[in-house]
């Protein structure tokens, strides 16, 4: 009985492995010194985003899902979405509407846009927020 527990155990720890190997904070990428270019692609080359947008705006902001077992947080929030795009780059899909211009790259996190602007505020962070949708809010950073 003592071995079956201690082969469960193994085997729970060994299938946990992979989200700690991709969890990490997006603190400091959202510190908006970076282009959108950059920021995507280095979550992309870690295995970190999909490597396509779930979904693009009309204004050809890209949306990307948190790879699977990937547990990215931004200012202890949990990432429900990345989001970027930055303008004339070919990695980027195009919307329906009018691209915006510059760059913008970001996150949507799980929680109330009044929490969020409060941490942004309290770590003095150049990063911008908005309501996304119920329970949802992006923090991004702009560059022209």
């Amino acid at each position: 009985m003592t071995r079956s527990v201690l082969v469960s155990v193994t085997a729970a720890l060994t299938l946990a492995l992979p989200a700690a190997v991709h969890a990490l904070s997006l603190d400091d990428a959202l510190a908006c010194g970076d282009r959108a270019h950059g920021y995507i692609t280095s979550l992309q080359t870690r295995q970190l985003i999909a490597d396509h947008p779930l979904h693009v705006e009309d204004n050809a902001i890209n949306v990307f899902w948190p790879a699977r077992h990937s547990e990215l947080t931004a200012f202890g929030f949990r990432v429900y979405a990345v989001i970027g795009y930055e303008q004339d780059d070919p990695i980027f899909t195009l919307g329906r509407g009018e691209p915006m211009r510059g760059s913008l790259y970001g996150v949507v996190v799980s929680a109330d846009s009044n929490a969020v602007a409060k941490v942004l505020n309290a770590v003095n962070s150049p990063a911008e927020s908005k309501h996304a949708g119920p329970f949802l809010t992006a923090i991004y950073c702009r560059a022209e």
